[in-house]
């Protein structure tokens, strides 16, 4: 904003008295630059002095800009430091106009005379009004920060004034953000390469892993690393883009776990914190990190959307399939995402991403994307396979001792007539047969759980461990029936 009256119109100064004929001319007042012209007679006369005796106030223009009569003697509230003394008059020059009390010089069309009081022009504003009443606008429209800014700005050297606004401050992430928990386990997330052994053409894959423990121990799915067990390479990266090759320390087919070592594992791994998948309730937030489709260190959310959920997932054709009762969840999950982590929102592991239901595909890793239904298997049955594989590069499954059709669906699981490769459907003296288990007998519930088909019974045996006590229960001949058994086991896979 200018501190001129920019578009206004001043009222014009009244009229000085003119100077007679005769009067010689001003001397130039003591101290002024030598050859300086004096004043202009016509130009307006001086400020009067304040406090000086007989000093009355110009008549100026009223509310309707008529002139109104000069008011009596106005005096400062408080007086305004004394000029300094022999300082020149600003405009007029020394001895004019006369001093009141000379004869007055006739003619001027009636302008005022000599002795009378001089209708002297109205006082100017001085800059400091106008900045000030500027700045009253300022501090109204602008807020303080803005009118001090013009303030200062008025009053420099004629340079100019700059207020530009405060830098931002960083932008903090709180601690249970997505942000801040994706940011704090990224660094123990690993992207892993495994290929087959026989040279180049050999089958090769991309899956995430995270880290176990301090030792150096990768937590996966037994499907990433299948091609490489047997001979063939695996690598593992970090999100700092560092590279280690691993080994495989075991892996079980039916769980669809495995476990890694690094080799020349690096000090100070930071494993990520293990949540508890059995206290997971429907609509907890999730937050998937894996490498979909080899894109590394990618970060997806969602929620659980159901819990328990039976899956088989495999290739479809080997019938090595692989069972869970698995969290459900809407997170973005992948071809690639296979073997990362599933977390909850204050960054614990509750699952292993293992499964997508794709859209004209069943369950299993096709290179179909996500439609909003992946599987992830509880950390709670992960790590109980992990510790076995790490103590002994071994699985150990839970088993009842009976073969069960895996091809029915929606009545319970049903005994078979016969075993695999011709055995018994039901084991001697094995814990179906303890309990009294028929070839025919349909089971509908296990511990408590609904069992609607052959792979959810076994997906809901492979939730618990050997020596475990359940309860089923079973419909023979029409009739629904209880039994008590203690599950026995298996080591190994088939």
């Amino acid at each position: 904003m200018s501190s001129e009256n920019e578009g206004s119109t001043e009222p014009a100064a009244p009229s000085v008295p003119p100077r007679p004929e005769n009067a010689p001319a001003t001397p130039p007042a003591p101290g002024s630059p030598a050859g300086q012209a004096p004043a202009d007679p016509a130009a307006p006369g001086p400020e009067p002095v304040p406090g000086a005796h007989g000093d009355h106030t110009a008549p100026g223009p009223g509310p309707d800009g008529t002139a109104t009569p000069p008011p009596h003697p106005a005096y400062p509230a408080s007086a305004p430091a004394p000029a300094p003394t022999g300082a020149p008059h600003q405009a007029g020059g020394a001895g004019w106009p006369p001093p009141a009390g000379l004869p007055g010089h006739g003619g001027g069309g009636g302008g005022p005379v000599w002795g009378a009081p001089a209708a002297t022009p109205a006082p100017r504003r001085r800059p400091g009004g106008l900045v000030a009443a500027v700045l009253v606008a300022a501090l109204v429209a602008g807020g303080v920060g803005g009118g001090i800014g013009y303030w200062a700005a008025e009053r420099s050297d004629g340079g100019s004034t700059t207020v530009s606004a405060a830098a931002p401050r960083s932008l903090e992430r709180e601690p249970g953000s997505v942000a801040a928990v994706a940011g704090k386990a990224l660094p123990s997330v690993v992207t892993i390469e495994a290929a087959a052994g026989g040279g180049p053409g050999g089958e090769a894959g991309t899956g995430t892993g995270f880290v176990y423990d301090k030792e150096g121990h990768i937590l996966t799915n037994n499907h990433v690393v299948e091609s490489a067990a047997d001979g063939g390479t695996l690598s593992a990266t970090f999100s700092d883009g560092k590279t280690y090759d691993a080994e495989v320390v075991g892996r079980a087919q039916g769980y669809d776990v495995a476990v890694l070592k690094l080799k020349n594992a690096p000090a100070g791994l930071v494993p990520l914190p293990l949540g508890d998948s059995d206290k997971v309730a429907v609509g907890d937030s999730t937050i998937a990190i894996g490498a979909p489709f080899g894109l590394s260190n990618t970060v997806t959310t969602g929620i659980i959307s159901a819990k328990n959920r039976p899956v088989a997932s495999g290739d479809g054709s080997s019938g090595k399939n692989s069972y869970m009762s698995a969290l459900q969840t809407d997170a973005s999950i992948n071809p690639g995402n296979s073997g990362g982590p599933l977390l909850d929102s204050g960054g614990a592991v509750i699952g292993i991403n293992s499964a997508i239901q794709s859209a004209g595909n069943g369950f299993g890793q096709s290179q179909a994307g996500s439609i909003g239904l992946g599987f992830a298997i509880p950390i709670n049955q992960a790590t109980t396979v992990a510790q076995q594989l790490i103590r002994t590069g071994t699985p150990v499954y839970p088993v009842i001792g009976a073969t069960v059709d895996m091809s029915g669906q929606g009545d319970g699981a049903r005994i078979a007539q016969e075993g695999a490769g011709g055995t018994a459907p039901v084991t001697p003296d094995g814990p179906a047969a303890e309990a009294g288990l028929r070839p025919g007998d349909v089971i509908t519930g296990f511990d408590g759980e609904p069992v609607d088909s052959g792979p959810t019974l076994i997906s809901e045996i492979w939730t618990h461990k050997p020596g475990d006590r359940v309860t089923l229960t079973y419909e023979r001949d029409g009739k629904e029936r209880t039994a008590e058994l203690t599950l026995g086991e298996r080591k190994g896979d088939r």
